[in-house]
């Protein structure tokens, strides 16, 4: 499926492991580019808080994958702020916007991440939400979207940035233990590391690291790259 721009939306892939600012970044981004924004770490955050609270082994691929059947995702996006709302069959949505930041969930997400039938799944939905878009462009990030979801993209971005500097990032994001949260993003980027390479950029992919970057600065770097490429 062609993701490409060439006769639709403009689409900027963004990859990078965590605690890079891809989310905020690429929430910022889009804002600026008046493009619309599509979190794909939710998607898989979400469907692994639904999994913590049907109490399911996230180790489980079967039970995962019966688990996606009746699992429903969608995003409202406010200015800079994005609403996650999850729906489990038929009942109703649940705003899932800050539980899926819990470090319970942090913990757990990269078990239903390494799945391969959950990856291929997911990969659809953003396939489609991405060509669905009525704004001139879609700014998507999460890992393997330069590769994977979104190869032919118009813009394909890696935003990385030094551990130190992930590693403080995300504990100032998630939890006042620092080291808890160092042990988490090593662990996180380990087990992802299994399934995708999100430190090299892929052929065509163009690396922002935002070690020596404030926030602005690194939006800026983003946008100016978009603007010239499309």
């Amino acid at each position: 499926m062609s993701t490409s721009g060439t006769h639709g939306p403009v689409v900027v892939a963004i990859d990078g492991p965590a605690g890079s600012g891809k989310s905020s970044v690429s929430k910022a981004a889009a804002v600026a580019l008046e493009y619309a924004f599509l979190d794909t770490g939710a998607a898989y955050r979400s469907l692994t808080w639904l999994g913590l609270e049907r109490g399911i082994e996230l180790t489980d691929a079967a039970a995962v994958v019966e688990l996606l059947q009746t699992f429903h995702y969608s995003t409202e996006v406010h200015g800079a702020s994005t609403i996650v709302h999850v729906a489990d069959g038929g009942g109703p949505p649940t705003d899932v916007t800050a539980a899926i930041r819990e470090p319970r969930v942090t913990a757990e997400v990269s078990d239903i991440a390494r799945i391969p039938e959950v990856r291929v799944a997911l990969n659809e939905v953003f396939q489609r939400l991405i060509l669905s878009t009525d704004r001139p462009g879609i700014v998507v990030e999460g890992r393997d979207i330069t590769t994977v979801v979104a190869p032919d993209a118009r813009v394909r971005i890696l935003l990385t940035a030094a551990e130190d500097v992930r590693i403080a990032r995300r504990s100032a994001e998630l939890s006042p233990d620092a080291a808890s949260t160092a042990s988490q993003l090593r662990e996180r980027d380990r087990r992802d590391a299994q399934v995708v390479d999100f430190l090299t950029a892929a052929p065509g992919v163009t690396t922002i690291d935002s070690t020596e970057l404030d926030f602005g600065q690194t939006v800026q770097a983003v946008v100016d790259l978009v603007r010239t490429t499309s």
